[in-house]
């Protein structure tokens, strides 16, 4: 699969399964921006991996959360990128667990706007970009939490089950214009997202999963550059499983 000359946007790219997103579409030949919200040193170190590829990463700092912070971002790109976008992955996500009795409110408000609301706002703005050359891929990395639902996730389940259905209508609504929308729903995956959990919970999560083991950013970097490629043009309103059989 070769991206080459291609763009590529990649929100929250710069650390664990976005970097690994960000790093294989570079392999592959594309140009990506890598967006972030705040951790600076995981850019700067992003940036230091990727000389070998000089001039192809750009590094954008905002939130996905702030609408209009994403409108400035795809406003910048109109004159940065006169070939267009032809990929964006929605990959910005948060958790923030408590049983549902007692989440904060802001806890429910802050996972519900970035890994859902974001994804709403880059794709809104990503879709009037692509709208004229007639063609896209637009990719949400979602979760099975969404599906399955895990004790303490309410906030981050809702979120991902809601990208699911963001998703499939925005598939059936771009469709005639050369774009699609899949979401890539990767299982337990060796990131920062599992370091707050204990050994205990981790040994438990392993056993759910059939190939007991959890799987790496770099299987499921893999299936984005799948479903984004040209070649998948017939693939759209999908939901491809990354999850060793959960």
């Amino acid at each position: 699969m070769s991206f080459q000359d291609q763009t590529v946007v990649v929100t929250g790219g710069t650390r664990g399964l976005g970097r690994a997103v960000t790093l294989g579409f570079l392999e592959a030949g594309a140009t990506v921006y890598a967006t972030y919200r705040s951790d600076e040193a995981a850019a700067n170190a992003l940036a230091d991996r990727c000389a070998e590829w000089p001039g192809r990463l750009r590094l954008a700092r905002f939130d996905v959360a702030d609408h209009d912070a994403v409108e400035g971002f795809w406003n910048d790109l109109e004159s940065a990128v006169p070939d267009g976008v032809a990929v964006l992955v929605n990959n910005s996500g948060i958790r923030r667990d408590a049983l549902l009795a007692l989440m904060a409110p802001e806890d429910w408000s802050r996972v519900i706007e970035t890994n859902l609301t974001g994804g709403y706002a880059m794709s809104k703005f990503a879709v009037r970009h692509m709208l004229p050359q007639r063609y896209g891929r637009i990719v949400f990395i979602t979760s099975p939490s969404g599906r399955l639902g895990f004790e303490g996730q309410a906030n981050y389940g809702a979120s991902k089950a809601g990208q699911v259905g963001l998703m499939r209508s925005l598939a059936k609504e771009v469709a005639k214009r050369g774009i699609t929308a899949n979401c890539v729903s990767p299982g337990f995956v060796q990131t920062e997202l599992l370091e707050d959990l204990s050994e205990a919970q981790l040994a438990e999560y392993r056993k759910l999963v059939p190939a007991r083991r959890f799987g790496t950013p770099e299987e499921v970097a893999f299936a984005v550059r799948c479903v984004a490629a040209r070649e998948a043009s017939y693939i759209n309103g999908a939901v491809l499983e990354v999850n060793g059989g959960l």
